[in-house]
């Protein structure tokens, strides 16, 4: 073989040199995409977007394939460089092209913020309607997504709430969340207290379709107050977030009342204002109630009081709020907000009372008793927060706020004693019947400073701090009137059984938290240390004055590991504190039924819940799951406590009105212990793209210790299920089920409840109007609920007859473009610190 000069070995030995690096270049190199795929008009994050990155030269081909996650993120590594296509795709919508092109050296491409619009031509008319998330799995909360839920036409809040994960609503409205009825409200990441002591009745008269979304934050980080035990429900209106000018009205009609409401936003400039107001009357038709209590003290007298009657009532419900924000500069924010909420109610109530020696049936005594009432409760705040972003660190952040908030509440009510016949045995109870005017009002005015710094450090940690200061000031004000006869003026002042006092609290916090990110693993940890001074002054009635401080160390950790793009675990512990509110402090003496007496307690201390969670979530594009376990404990949980005593044992009784006769009294006390372990699971599958079968279930054992030796304990089960079905032309159909087991109490346990219904809407105009129907409860007028309590020496229960059967119409229509958005600092204000009855970045999932 001839051979090869050396001038050509040379040759052939560059050449195959050049060659391996070209290669070596091609495909050893490797770059990293990265980017959010939002909605162009609602801003939110666009979920299994596809996504397919192709050579210019080979469009046919991907080189990768990948799907954008819950929040419309998404983040992939791919070999090779030079010239590239991204396409990205998703049903109903019009697709993104992007082209680009890398350099060898290059690491990353970030395409930041891209907006995906509908194909309007896709939808109209569709047969095949992509199914929305309704529920996200976070490090710390759940989230529902109540804007996509069709039923949210033509449903109240509380009614939503059934839907969401974590959260159980009675068929009497009484709500908990995480198996505890203390639990704070927020509205748009800010607490709400008039919403949290009044959470049934505020939710019950809110319409869903002015709601985006829900949040159940499980695991509260150390920036939120320590109040709480069930954890946060956030409530994030429409308008949050939303983009231009826009005008939505909204009406609504039912056989239970009658609303409406708007939303509008514009910007001019830097400067950018949105409002809102929402208004319903409501008509509660009658229902009936009725109980018994039978009492047998030792060596006394055992005796046997039945009761039933009938109420009725009307009530209004408004609620309002003007945000604004002004850009000072390209890192300096200034937003300030002013909200209402509130309304009023009007009642009657008529009785009849019917109390027997159970040992002789012919010795007795009866009467009749007529109540009105009048009440009304509002919240108003204001607030303005200062933030200061860095020019040079992004996400580092520093925040001024200020928060003024008031939450006024009257209560009027006139009680009167008719058809009275006894034998002479009772003239002793009789003589305690008095007709009653009762005169209340409560406010609550506070004052709150607040500073937050958070800065990242290293792109995977974060710290977090900052300290707080809250003045508050409760005066509650109950005065008693009587009068001589029916005939007279209610002139007479009962100052034994009046009071007036003043609750005056300062507060002082301080937080750090951190935070980890590494690959697949979340973590965060905090502390929070909270000081509370209280002095309680009496200005009128039985009382003593003075003064308690509470000093409270609250961890909270959280751990969430991601498994797959589409699931995680997470494991938390939080503690939790519930402070008394001003009703169970206050040692008002309320007789105004001789026979049942109740009082508040002003020595009640802080009640202290320690919490551990599990959670699990997973998703397909057809099957979607969410599981989680708690296990609660608490050592000295305030528990309302009843008891067969005599009037003499009761603190702060007036003596001139004893007869020394045993009474059933209820107060509060520190006297509880607890441990509840529940299962809660959210599943939805969509059998197809107009199909969509969801099931929220929770349950768990409880056992619960009191005083002298009380203890019960048991199982509860609620369940809610729905299906939903998308017809042509934007016609959808709901229904849905729910039932709930007794719930365990301490002396006694909750009815068994059922509920069911059914909503149809369809849309018009490319979806600028929405007209809504729905029937609930339908096969019949009434539903019976009945609970029963015991003690050692007595037996009580109670019954009710209730109109739960609704039918309504609803409509709804968007005006405006949506352009603009009203910006608000990252961090303001929370005040969630007494009791009554915005998730951070982290690993997250979300399931349909």
């Amino acid at each position: 073989m001839e051979r090869m000069k050396p001038r050509n070995v040379l040759l052939l030995t560059l050449l195959l040199m050049t060659s391996a690096a070209a290669i070596a270049q091609t495909t050893g190199s490797s770059f990293q995409i990265r980017g959010q795929v939002l909605d162009s008009l609602s801003r939110e994050g666009e979920p299994y977007a596809t996504i397919k990155i192709t050579k210019r030269q080979n469009p046919t081909k991907p080189v990768k394939m990948l799907v954008t996650d819950t929040n419309g993120n998404f983040k992939e590594k791919i070999a090779g460089v030079g010239d590239f296509v991204m396409l990205i795709t998703s049903m109903g919508r019009n697709s993104i092209v992007k082209s680009f092109s890398v350099k060898a050296g290059e690491e990353e491409v970030n395409f930041g913020t891209l907006y995906i619009t509908d194909n309007a031509k896709e939808l109209q008319g569709v047969e095949v309607v992509a199914q929305k998330p309704l529920v996200k799995a976070d490090i710390d909360k759940i989230e529902y997504n109540v804007q996509d839920d069709p039923d949210a036409q033509s449903n109240s809040v509380l009614e939503m709430l059934r839907k969401v994960p974590l959260v159980t609503v009675d068929g009497e409205d009484k709500i908990q969340v995480n198996g505890s009825s203390s639990f704070r409200v927020y509205v748009n990441g800010k607490p709400n207290n008039m919403m949290s002591n009044n959470p049934t009745e505020v939710l019950k008269s809110m319409p869903a379709n002015s709601i985006k979304h829900i949040e159940v934050i499980t695991n509260p980080g150390p920036k939120y107050d320590a109040e709480g035990v069930g954890g946060i429900l956030n409530i994030v209106t429409v308008g949050s977030g939303m983009q231009g000018y826009m005008l939505t009205l909204r009406g609504n009609v039912s056989t239970t009342g009658a609303g409406g409401g708007l939303f509008g936003t514009v910007q001019k400039g830097k400067l950018t204002v949105s409002g809102r107001y929402n208004y319903n009357a409501g008509y509660g038709p009658r229902s009936y109630r009725g109980g018994y209590q039978d009492q047998e003290p030792k060596e006394e007298t055992p005796t046997h009081m039945e009761y039933s009657g009938s109420s009725k009532s009307t009530s209004s419900f408004q609620s309002g709020s003007i945000e604004a924000s002004y850009e000072i500069d390209t890192v300096q924010l200034v937003s300030l907000s002013f909200g209402l909420w509130g309304g009023g109610n009007d009642g009657n109530t008529v009785s009849d009372y019917y109390n027997i020696n159970s040992r002789n049936p012919s010795s007795f005594y009866k009467y009749a008793n007529r109540s009105t009432s009048k009440s009304s409760w509002y919240s108003i705040d204001g607030g303005i927060d200062y933030q200061l972003t860095s020019r040079t660190v992004k996400d580092r952040l520093f925040t001024l706020s200020y928060k003024i908030n008031t939450r006024p509440q009257t209560s009027d009510s006139y009680s009167e004693k008719s058809h009275i016949e006894n034998t002479p045995e009772w003239q002793s109870s009789i003589d305690k019947l008095t007709d009653e005017h009762n005169d209340g009002s409560q406010n609550t005015t506070e004052h709150t400073f607040q500073a937050d710094y958070s800065t990242p450090i290293h792109k995977i940690h974060t710290l977090e701090g900052g300290l707080k200061y809250i003045l508050r000031n409760n005066i509650s004000e109950d005065y008693r009137y009587l009068r001589d006869d029916a005939n007279s003026a209610y002139d007479q002042r009962d100052d034994e059984r009046s009071s007036h006092y003043k609750h005056l609290n300062d507060i002082l916090s301080a937080y750090a938290g951190y935070a980890l990110r590494v690959k697949k693993i979340s973590a965060r940890a905090g502390l929070r240390y909270e000081r509370t001074m209280q002095h309680v002054k009496y200005l009128l009635g039985a009382g003593e004055n003075f003064k308690k401080n509470f000093n409270d160390v609250v961890p909270s950790a959280s751990l969430g590991y991601k498994i797959t793009d589409f699931s995680n675990l997470r494991l938390g512990y939080n503690m939790r504190i519930y402070r008394p509110g001003i009703w169970a402090l206050n040692p008002y003496i309320n007789n105004t039924i001789p026979s049942y007496v109740s009082r508040g307690n002003p020595e009640l201390e802080s009640e202290k819940s320690h919490s551990f969670n599990l959670a699990y979530s997973n998703f397909t594009p057809k099957f979607n799951l969410n599981v989680s376990a708690n296990y609660a404990f608490t050592n000295n949980s305030i528990e309302s406590v009843i008891s067969l005593v005599d009037e003499s044992d009761i603190p702060g009784f007036p003596e001139d009105q004893m007869t020394h006769e045993k009474v059933l009294y209820t107060t509060y006390d520190n006297i509880g212990k607890s441990r509840r372990f529940n299962l809660s699971g959210y599943a939805n599958w969509n059998i197809s793209g107009t199909t969509r079968l969801y099931v929220n279930l929770y349950g768990g054992y409880s056992y619960l210790e009191g005083a002298v030796g009380q203890r019960n304990d048991g199982w509860m089960m609620f369940v809610y299920g729905g299906f939903q079905q998308t017809f042509k032309y934007d016609w959808r159909l709901s229904l849905n089920v729910m039932h709930q087991t007794p719930s365990v109490m301490l002396q006694g346990k909750s009815s068994v409840y059922t509920d069911y219904s059914m909503s149809l809407n369809k849309t018009f105009l490319k979806k600028r109007l929405t007209l809504s129907a729905f029937a609930g409860n339908f096969l019949g007028k009434y539903q019976r609920f009945s609970s029963s309590f015991s003690g050692a020496d007595f037996a009580q229960g109670s019954w009710s007859r209730m109109v739960r059967q609704r039918f309504g119409f609803s409509v709804s229509y968007r005006i405006g473009e949506l352009k603009a958005s009203v910006k608000k600092a990252a961090r303001t204000i929370s005040n969630d610190d007494v009791k009554g009855g915005g998730g951070e970045e982290g690993t997250s999932t979300t399931t349909n």
